[in-house]
């Protein structure tokens, strides 16, 4: 299995995202839906990396700047005939390490809420994502949920940023 930092060309990746983005739309409804789709993704302030067995992309995530010191865990997802298998932790060890490499001091995500959901919420707060207020441009709902982490706190001894 490798990592790489996606450029979102290649067919498996595209596939990938189409099924995130149809497991969003499943549980929850439209309006309530903030995945974004292939053209958000490809924004400058956006990274993608993606996970990959053979030739097949198993999981993705992605880093939001949002400001120089915050960012936002976007489009986390493992693919269905994968699941259980540690993708998600790896992706996710794999966009901490990238943002307390780029100094950010705190990331936020949004999610959904129901028992859909609690797979990714577990992961999430293993890692000491807290539950916390709207960010960005989101707005609360029943169907969504914020959490944060701050880097600083989490940030190993002697390292400054």
């Amino acid at each position: 299995m490798k990592i790489i930092e996606d450029d979102l060309t290649h067919p498996a990746t595209r596939k990938l995202l189409a099924i995130h983005l149809q497991g969003m739309q499943a549980n929850s409804p439209p309006e309530s839906v903030y995945a974004l789709d292939l053209s958000g993704l490809q924004k400058e302030e956006i990274t993608v990396w993606t996970l990959w067995h053979d030739n097949v992309a198993i999981g993705c995530g992605a880093l939001h700047e949002l400001s120089p010191t915050h960012a936002e865990v976007k489009s986390m997802r493992t693919h269905p005939d994968h699941l259980r298998r540690g993708i998600a932790a790896k992706l996710l060890e794999h966009m901490l390490g990238n943002a307390q490499a780029r100094g950010y001091e705190r990331l936020s995500l949004e999610t959904g809420s129901g028992d859909a959901f609690e797979p990714a919420l577990t992961l999430y707060r293993k890692y000491g994502f807290e539950n916390g207020p709207a960010f960005a441009d989101y707005k609360a709902s029943e169907f969504n949920q914020f959490l944060h982490l701050n880097l600083q706190k989490n940030r190993p001894e002697g390292r400054s940023s």
